[in-house]
């Protein structure tokens, strides 16, 4: 008699939030290319569900849709529960969720800066703090943190963008520190400039497209940073030659001097 076939072993699962666009939904690919089902959230369903069949065609990805507005303080909540109703265990977690505000800090009311701090600095510590213990106790995972090359560098006037990522870049490293010896990894990844829609919304496209081609990257080069950085339990990891060195010149250069160094586009928001 022809042996029974052995049943496959389940897929892990990866957790994306921002998945809908960008690194986010790159990330997403990726991960299943990887051999990894999602669970991806944002808040534009239509393109989650677009992205599901997507991942279900070209990887066999099975794939959960959340839909889920991040700046609703309870949103974190009500995403873990749904995940433990599913009895899903994620293995990774990749906190992309975020965005920009054009203008300068006067010309926002403060609920659209409300919104902003609970998207880019509440949302995701909240998430990674209820996800966490269950990675904890089985003694693996891994978080992945998408920052910013902003994080390193000095702030444009009048934006949270670069202080709200440098939260991120610094809570990652606090927090892979106290992760040693439990099994679980946590990186920021801090690309620069990246082919995304992230400057479409933003409004200065057109702008942008000035600055020279050499300091752009794509998305997948940035995700595949990111992911070979947190499988190497790396504190921080930035994607390619000029933004390293953008990033060594901050370090060493004084803040007067680096300061004048931020791109003319970034500056006329």
């Amino acid at each position: 008699m022809p042996e029974a076939a052995k049943p496959q072993e389940p897929r892990p699962v990866a957790l994306v939030t921002g998945a809908s666009a960008g690194i986010g939904r790159e990330m997403a690919r990726m991960l299943a290319d990887g051999g990894y089902d999602l669970v991806v959230v944002a808040r534009r369903e239509d393109r989650l569900v677009e992205l599901k069949r997507e991942l279900a065609e070209k990887s066999g990805a099975r794939t959960m849709v959340i839909a889920e507005d991040l700046s609703h303080a309870a949103a974190p909540r009500r995403i873990a529960d749904t995940v433990r109703a599913s009895n899903l265990e994620i293995e990774m977690l990749v906190n992309n969720a975020g965005y920009a505000l054009n203008g300068r800090f006067l010309s926002n009311d403060w609920a659209t800066h409300a919104d902003f701090i609970q998207v880019m600095a509440t949302s995701w510590l909240h998430l990674t703090h209820l996800l966490l213990p269950a990675m904890v106790r089985r003694g693996r995972g891994r978080v992945l943190n998408v920052s910013s090359l902003a994080s390193l560098c000095p702030e444009p006037p009048g934006s949270l963008y670069a202080p709200a990522k440098s939260l991120m870049t610094s809570a990652s490293r606090a927090l892979r520190f106290d992760l040693l010896g439990t099994g679980v990894h946590c990186t920021a990844l801090c690309p620069g400039f990246t082919y995304t829609e992230f400057h479409d919304v933003l409004g200065n496209r057109a702008t942008m497209d000035r600055l020279p081609r050499f300091i752009w990257q794509d998305a997948r080069t940035v995700c595949r940073a990111g992911l070979e950085g947190v499988e190497r339990n790396k504190a921080v990891v930035v994607p390619g030659l000029f933004n390293k060195f953008a990033a060594g010149m901050c370090r060493v250069l004084p803040y007067a001097v680096t300061s004048r160094m931020i791109p003319k586009g970034v500056m006329d928001r």
